[in-house]
């Protein structure tokens, strides 16, 4: 459904700016109407959902998030911390997201009901927790830790590609300048030795091959990847595809590791977060499989879902799973026999983003001295296939 900017006045003369989804311009001033606010302006033109939704990272939720969590911890009403938030807001996205958010809580709507407009800004667990939180007269608290969780998320998430970053940034520079000297420098030099009639030794005339493959074929070796990329992608959306290829990714050595500890920790920490907020255990069960990346690991905990819907633990139904981490099913288990699950869900998660954190340092610990061998016995190859015929060509004069 499209979304229209607005401008209205409520019952008391205060002017409030925001988006309204409806069919159509007439349809949204009915809608303002119903909200018992009097449309002042409503804009014709459509605005773009993708667009909008783009701009509103995770990164603006969490911030959003904790100015909101702070305000209503200090007490302030809902719509007053709305208010606030928008002003401190600095992505036009998020102001307006948050201003019709602020329109319905004016009219009367429960927070959870005005988020559950922008299900995309404002995901199943979030908005399951604010509902608990409202639920249970606790919103602020509940809030400082959806705060706290968002950061968490990002924090992991900037640790495991701030390690990797190094390698990768290697490898493109590596490759950026083996591609210039393939294409550029090496037949320059080696052109010089053509005109002397010289056998040239082996390694120059594969370089040479290379070299002419590269600047003759290069183009058509990037028109193939791309071509193989979408082929892929399309491959993927096959049934039973992806679970294959997740299947394969959780068994590599290391990165495999790497991808059930974020993952895990992730469903965890999602978990932890809505147990905490009272959120029944199926819904939040349901809630964090939506966080989970790897489909293996979503089937898993579908299962999980339907053992614990009969009656069974959630600990014994984690470790029949054997997908997930010991750690996680023995703090599961801890938690519900001593009635803290959501405190022991958390540790597991702290647990488990460490693990996540140091086997990703680790792999890029082994991978820069790799990468840098390889760069050095690239380079070392080229000059050699470069001075190998001035070393015969000296030869031979003296």
């Amino acid at each position: 459904m499209p979304s229209f900017r607005f401008e209205a006045a409520d019952s008391a003369g205060r002017i409030e700016k925001g988006l309204v989804e409806a069919e159509s311009p007439q349809a949204a001033r009915a809608a303002l109407r119903a909200r018992g606010l009097v449309p002042l302006g409503v804009d014709s033109t459509v605005v773009k959902t993708r667009r909008r939704r783009r701009q509103f990272s995770e990164g603006e939720l969490a911030l959003a998030t904790r100015q909101l969590a702070s305000l209503l911890t200090a007490g302030l009403p809902v719509a007053l911390a709305l208010s606030a938030t928008i002003e401190q807001a600095e992505e036009r996205a998020v102001r307006e997201v948050l201003a019709a958010v602020r329109s319905d809580v004016f009219a009367g709507h429960r927070l959870a009901d005005a988020l559950g407009q922008f299900p995309r800004e404002f995901p199943e667990v979030y908005r399951a927790s604010v509902a608990a939180g409202e639920d249970s007269g606790q919103l602020g608290g509940v809030m400082e830790r959806l705060a706290t969780y968002l950061e968490e998320r990002l924090a992991l998430r900037g640790k495991v590609l701030a390690a990797f970053l190094y390698p990768a940034v290697v490898t493109g520079v590596a490759f950026a300048i083996v591609i210039f000297l393939m294409t550029y420098v090496v037949p320059q030099v080696v052109e010089v030795f053509s005109n002397t009639r010289q056998v040239l030794p082996w390694p120059t005339r594969v370089l040479l091959g290379i070299t002419w493959f590269i600047r003759v074929a290069g183009i058509w070796v990037l028109l193939i990847a791309i071509i193989g990329a979408f082929g892929v992608r399309a491959w993927l959306r096959l049934p039973g595809r992806r679970l294959l290829v997740d299947r394969w990714l959780l068994g590599l050595p290391l990165f495999g590791r790497i991808l059930r500890g974020v993952d895990t920790a992730r469903f965890a920490s999602t978990l932890a977060i809505l147990t905490g907020a009272g959120v029944p255990l199926l819904r939040a069960l349901d809630a964090a499989r939506a966080t989970l990346a790897n489909s293996v690991l979503a089937a898993a905990v579908g299962e999980i879902i339907e053992a614990v819907r009969e009656g069974q633990g959630l600990a014994v139904a984690l470790g029949r799973q054997k997908v997930f981490p010991p750690v996680l099913v023995h703090l599961a288990a801890s938690g519900e026999a001593t009635g803290e699950l959501a405190t022991m869900l958390e540790r597991a998660a702290t647990n488990l983003s460490r693990e996540a954190e140091r086997r990703a340092l680790a792999l890029s610990t082994l991978l820069e001295p790799l990468l840098i061998l390889a760069m050095g016995a690239i380079v070392l190859g080229i000059v050699l296939a470069v001075l190998m015929p001035i070393i015969e060509i000296n030869t031979l004069v003296r």
